[in-house]
């Protein structure tokens, strides 16, 4: 099994070259995502990608500690990871 850094760079890595994908990315980032790995999320999980410029820093905080079993069991099938 991949890890989340090794899913983030495949993902990035494909933004840089394809202009078309970085859209459907930003446009539609979960079902995106989902297809370019071969993976399944759950319903209840949001993906967001922001995309940076000169002018703007983005800062990702990491997951509340308090999760629900839903999100535990998400984390535990690899299918969460904080990026």
């Amino acid at each position: 099994m991949r890890s989340g850094d090794e899913m983030l760079k495949q993902i990035v890595d494909k933004s840089e070259l394809d202009a078309d994908f970085r859209q459907q990315l930003l446009a539609d980032p979960k079902s995106t995502i989902c297809s370019e790995l071969g993976i399944t999320m759950p319903e209840s999980m949001n993906i967001v990608v922001h995309e940076s410029d000169m002018q703007t820093v983005h800062i990702a905080l990491p997951p509340d500690s308090n999760i629900s079993e839903e999100q535990l069991e998400a984390v535990s099938a690899g299918l969460c990871c904080c990026w």
